[in-house]
């Protein structure tokens, strides 16, 4: 039973042994076929790592606000009685917006005034009885006050009735009306915003590492998704007077100009801060960059001799890059200038591949 048992096993490994042994055999035959075989040449495009002078920038995210806007709410409670203007409208400072009901200060002034007349004939006859020595000079004292406190009275209403009578308090653009004839508003009740577009304020923050780079005055650039590639220009105007001890940030405003009052309070966008020095930077298009867990790298092009021919390689190199702009990407190092690298094909490369460039751009 043993012998039999031990017959079997050695059939099995003979007859497994020449499945791998066939296996390896074919396996070893093929890659000496495919070591002979031409490597493929791979098309690509290219272009060449060069320096130039760049501005250096500042950037940060910012957001537009206002440099006049205000919320329009009633400061004296009661209902509206008038509505004089339109969703979206341009407004002059004093136009008169919205009117609450006045029907009880206009009787209240209708008392006042006559209360002040009153108050001024004997004030008046007071002087004239004082003068022949027919009143005493508490009673011209009396007088004067009963006639300053009615004055004051008087002034008190009118000043009630100008707040019941609510006015744009600077020129510029109303938003969305919020309130409706008859409607009862107390003080808070929102009726209608009121912005100023041209100029605009935007605001943003900075590392503590960029607060010796920038100082009142210098010229300011605004991105935004709502105008794509488009540019708005301002000033910086205001720089925070401390550091952020949580952030480590530093808060800064700008000026916007918006004469064509394309932009709005409230928008989100990109603000570059110009300096007004120039630097020297190698750079590549960002389509050169690839990615891997190692950072990083761009395919070099070099020319190399091989079965006595010579022919282009792509060769992998770990860089470290810089800032991107228009387009291209600053190289703190790792490549040379005047160094050829990949812009397009990468996908089919591998580190040594032949390659082949289709197209090749000076940029």
């Amino acid at each position: 039973m043993k012998k039999a048992f031990a017959l079997v096993i050695l059939a099995l490994i003979i007859v497994f042994g020449g499945i791998f042994g066939f296996k390896a055999f074919v396996n070893k035959k093929i890659s000496e076929v495919m070591a002979h075989m031409p490597k493929p040449v791979v098309a690509v495009s290219a272009t060449t790592a060069r320096t130039e002078l760049w501005h250096p920038h500042l950037q940060a995210i910012t957001s537009l606000t206002a440099v006049q806007g205000v919320e329009i709410t009633p400061q004296i409670a009661g209902d509206v009685t008038a509505i004089h203007f339109h969703s979206g409208q341009y407004v002059h400072a004093g136009t008169v917006l919205v009117e609450i009901d006045d029907s009880n200060q206009l009787a209240q002034l209708a008392s006042d005034e006559a209360q002040l007349r009153l108050a001024r004939i004997n004030l008046r006859r007071t002087r004239a009885l004082i003068a022949t020595k027919a009143a005493s000079q508490s009673q011209l004292d009396s007088a004067v006050a009963l006639y300053q406190s009615d004055a004051a009275a008087l002034k008190d209403i009118h000043a009630t009735l100008n707040k019941l009578a609510i006015r744009a308090p600077f020129s510029g653009y109303l938003g969305i009306r919020q309130v409706n004839i008859g409607q009862y508003l107390t003080p808070g009740n929102q009726i209608v915003d009121l912005q100023s577009w041209n100029p605009l304020y935007a605001n943003f923050t900075l590392p503590q590492s960029e607060l010796h780079d920038i100082r009142v005055g210098m010229p300011v650039q605004v991105g935004t998704n709502a105008y794509p590639g488009q540019v708005f220009n301002g000033t910086v105007t205001a720089l925070g007077a401390s550091v952020n001890p949580t952030t480590r940030q530093i808060e800064a405003q700008a000026i916007i100009a918006n004469p064509e009052n394309r932009l709005r309070p409230g928008l989100f966008g990109e603000l570059t801060v110009v300096r007004d020095t120039e630097e020297k930077v190698l750079t590549v298009p960002v389509s050169a960059l690839s990615y891997n867990t190692f950072g990083n790298y761009v395919y070099v092009i070099k020319k190399e001799t091989r079965d006595g021919k010579t022919v282009e390689v792509a060769h992998q190199q770990v860089i470290q890059t810089g800032k991107e702009r228009n387009g291209q990407v600053s190289i703190v190092s790792g490549l040379k200038a005047g160094e050829r690298v990949v812009t397009a094909g990468q996908v089919k490369l591998v580190d040594g591949s032949l390659v082949k460039i289709s197209d090749e751009k000076d940029t």
